[in-house]
């Protein structure tokens, strides 16, 4: 059947606040740079053809830049009006070039990430397949592990209920914050964690809060508690520090989630800075950046893990060459009518097509702010 033309006939922009059940805190906040977090800002967007088809995407923000994402979307979404939804990366660089003047990282990319990713659940809905599929996948499950349990604003005595919770659930690993001005404390609580979930697998995250000394004694100290990684133990940006640690420690060196760009990224690759990489599709500038960096990190023999969106992520991780971690966070079930199941250390790549999910009307009440641009 021959390919019939369409064209975007309008993109919805919705900003969406998510409250979190409790304030938040990992290193960032006992070393005093931020304060808790109690939500997560969501620019959502929604687009429809001519033909009638409709996709939906998101990107994100913890503490700020959430109003800045919605205002940027909202001044270059209407470049894509009119185009072939099919024609993503043409999109991608338009859209780019007619927010030139604010540069390709951060902000600017990070709003234009809702409109990629939403391009692609278009584009798989279309063909009616599931992402993972339309991109090409290695594999219909993807190892798992839990992060939302595991905050320094938790008790020891909460964190491994949410441990056994997790592995009951069947997530296959546990990932613990670290990072307190006392380090001796960050040993106690990873000991006893190691303790009580045996041979599950365990991560540790100090959220860029150690200096390059600290960071070499400490992942000194947890090379006998067999961690899969340790991960941002330097600044996001020291990619010599973190490539010194690369080299020096047993343990592996996870870094990437806070870089905005495939650039950046491509300055870690380089250096040899991390044995696993974990970006983010909504803050590098989507689907399209995405698998223009999965490519470079598989070139240089780099596991990949990426960070938070497992919505998104699922099925990004299930097309990596190489076997990948996805972050399991429950804080955006509330924004979806469906739920992703996790079953003997994996979590399953569902079999609805596009990324799979549908806008709750939970979200629609939460919506601070809509716009619903027809017009280039």
């Amino acid at each position: 059947m021959p390919y019939s033309p369409d064209a975007i006939a309008s993109i919805t922009l919705s900003s969406v606040t998510l409250p979190l059940a409790r304030p938040i805190s990992d290193a960032k906040v006992f070393t005093g740079r931020q304060k808790p977090m109690t939500e997560v800002v969501f620019l959502f967007a929604e687009i429809r053809t001519e033909q009638g088809h409709e996709g939906v995407g998101f990107s994100y923000s913890k503490r700020a830049g959430g109003p800045a994402q919605y205002a940027h979307a909202k001044e270059v979404a209407g470049a894509a009006i009119g185009e072939d939804p099919n024609d993503i990366e043409k999109l991608y660089t338009k859209l780019l070039w007619a927010g030139a003047s604010v540069g390709r990282s951060g902000v600017a990319t990070q709003a234009l990430a809702a409109i990629d990713i939403t391009l692609y659940d278009l584009k798989a809905k279309r063909a009616g397949l599931p992402l993972a599929k339309l991109l090409g996948s290695h594999r219909d499950s993807v190892r798992t592990y839990n992060t939302s349990g595991g905050f320094l604003s938790a008790s020891l005595d909460e964190v491994k209920e949410a441990a056994s919770r997790s592995v009951e659930a069947g997530i296959g690993g546990i990932k613990i914050k670290v990072g307190l001005p006392d380090t001796a404390e960050d040993v106690r609580r990873v000991s006893v964690v190691r303790e009580h979930i045996g041979e599950v697998p365990l991560m540790v995250d100090a959220n860029q809060q150690w200096d390059r000394t600290t960071a070499l004694r400490m992942g000194r100290r947890f090379e006998d508690l067999d961690l899969v990684w340790i991960e941002e133990p330097l600044d996001a940006y020291d990619a010599a520090g973190h490539a010194q640690l690369a080299r020096a420690l047993d343990t592996p060196i996870a870094t990437g989630e806070m870089l905005a760009s495939v650039a950046e990224h491509r300055e870690l690759i380089r250096h040899g800075a991390c044995d696993i990489i974990q970006p983010d599709a909504p803050r590098v500038g989507g689907i399209t950046q995405f698998l223009r960096l999965a490519r470079l990190a598989d070139e240089a023999g780099l596991d990949l893990a990426p960070h938070f969106a497992m919505e998104i992520h699922l099925h990004l991780a299930a097309c990596y060459p190489r076997e990948p971690w996805v972050e399991h966070f429950d804080w955006l079930d509330p924004l979806f009518e469906e739920r992703l199941e996790t079953r003997d250390g994996r979590m399953i790549v569902p079999d609805r097509p596009g990324l799979g999910f549908t806008v709750s009307e939970q979200a629609r009440a939460w919506t601070t702010d809509s716009v619903t641009i027809t017009e280039a």
